[in-house]
């Protein structure tokens, strides 16, 4: 059986800011039967790994608590006993519930996905954690469709930005709401029917856009301060999907506004699914939008990629929402 490598990988040394992210060397065993290792290129940063390293948002059970990181984009290093699918060199990414910073980790082979040709590896760093959860929220739950309209909170965060693409592949017309002019133009260049800069307003922009028939479908990457501004600009038998709450996770609902309007309310995430969904939605992910990827009719969008050892820098920018577009690490 092959020895435990030494590789490094950015530790959380206790909760707190970006200062308490640091380089370290951890030992990675063999891949354990069904898993590959893969020799990560980049890392993409999220908001889920701020609240990590804060202490607030542990992963699930087998994952490291001191190693942050949902996403990653390499090359096939290992393959482990019973692996059919992939084999040594090949390029992949995929989300994991944790320990994606670090230079090489071990993956359940089914949850891989082929990184799309065309597009560089280290760039493919910035699809899988948006994109998939961009696609699964808008196709599988809030199902929407050609022609409807999608009101895109954040737009220019990286879930927003693959949101924004993936609606006009579909021939559906986003809308999207972001706190910088900069990022609402920049969003604009993607595709974007309107941009709307908040918090102030924007139902009421939404509603005019659509000739006050309203959002077809919400994707809500705020959370609790739009609640209000939601209810104003959904249509009836609008699917309101919530993604992100980092505008606050409480708040105050009229049901009655939402049972008027037959109105569908739910919550999604990624990372607490069990391994037997995360294997289908790799695979559906696989079939169905990498070959946007390679059509060239999506595309990732990197606002800078930083040496791992500048994961504190990334962490500053992007709780600072200084960034457009996703924010990687390079190993």
């Amino acid at each position: 059986m092959s020895a435990a490598e030494t590789v490094r990988a950015i530790r959380i040394r206790e909760p707190g800011g970006p200062e308490v992210l640091e380089m370290t060397d951890i030992q990675l065993p063999p891949p354990a039967p069904g898993e590959l290792r893969v020799r990560v290129i980049t890392s993409g940063v999220n908001r889920a790994d701020l609240l990590q390293r804060r202490g607030s948002y542990p992963p699930p059970p087998g994952f490291p608590e001191e190693i942050p990181g949902l996403e990653y984009a390499g090359l096939v290093e290992q393959v482990g006993p019973g692996c059919s699918i992939r084999r040594s060199g090949d390029r992949v990414m995929g989300v994991v519930a944790g320990g994606g910073y670090a230079e090489a980790i071990n993956v359940r082979e089914r949850e891989t996905i082929r990184a799309p040709d065309g597009v560089d590896l280290e760039h493919a760093g910035a699809i899988p954690e948006v994109f998939v959860t961009a696609w699964d929220a808008l196709f599988r739950q809030a199902r929407l469709t050609a022609g409807e309209s999608v009101l895109i909170h954040a737009v220019g965060s990286g879930v927003g930005t693959a949101a924004v693409q993936l609606a006009l592949a579909v021939g559906a017309r986003p809308v999207g709401t972001s706190r910088s002019p900069e990022k609402v133009e920049r969003a604009r260049e993607l595709g974007l029917v309107l941009g709307v800069v908040g918090p102030d307003q924007w139902a009421r922009s939404v509603m005019e856009l659509t000739g006050d028939h309203g959002a077809d479908v919400i994707l809500d990457l705020v959370g609790a301060a739009y609640l209000e501004g939601n209810l104003e600009a959904m249509a009836r038998g609008c699917r309101w999907i919530v993604v992100g709450v980092p505008g606050g996770a409480v708040g105050e609902i009229d049901l009655r506004r939402l049972m008027s309007r037959r109105v569908t309310l739910r919550g999604t995430v990624l990372r607490t699914r069990s391994p037997e969904e995360k294997v289908i939605l790799a695979r559906a992910f696989q079939d169905h939008v990498v070959p946007l990827f390679e059509r060239g009719e999506i595309q990732p969008v990197v606002d800078t990629i930083l040496p791992a050892e500048q994961a504190a820098v990334a962490h500053r920018r992007l709780e600072a929402n200084d960034s457009f577009g996703k924010l990687l690490l390079r190993w």
